[in-house]
């Protein structure tokens, strides 16, 4: 079994953890990406407030990521999304359909404690499957 580490050009690493791992199954690959916030300015501090811009750029970088690993967000088949306030689902829920309107993945959605980037309100991770012959 062949297992990649996913870097995107330009992703600056923080630690010692991978983006994304791309694991060969043989007639598909499985992908999992990493937990994204909303990138960090400076100080480790969102570049926004706004829950709605946040939970976008989560979704353009998980993208991006997935790109890396040439499959798209039509390839998810599982996403968790942990919120600092399980009230912000009402703004994050609409704006996961647009992004999941083709793939339908299996959800989860928790109100967690916090996060290591300050001000963030939204974290998402992704599973997707990416068939050989796609």
């Amino acid at each position: 079994m062949k297992i990649e580490n996913i870097k995107p050009e330009g992703y600056v690493m923080k630690g010692v953890y991978t983006p994304a791992k791309k694991i060969d199954l043989g007639d598909s690959y499985l992908i999992f990406v990493s937990g994204v916030q909303a990138p960090a300015g400076e100080m480790n501090e969102v570049v926004t407030e706004d829950v709605g811009e946040q939970t976008r750029l989560v979704f353009e970088e998980i993208n991006d990521i997935l790109k890396q690993a040439g499959a798209t967000l039509d390839n998810v088949v599982k996403a968790v999304i942990y919120l600092k306030d399980i009230n912000d689902f009402k703004v994050v829920s609409p704006i996961r359909a647009e992004y999941f309107k083709n793939s339908m993945p299996v959800s989860t959605m928790v109100e967690v404690g916090g996060f290591v980037r300050k001000g963030s309100k939204i974290e998402i991770e992704v599973t997707a499957i990416l068939d050989k012959q796609s």
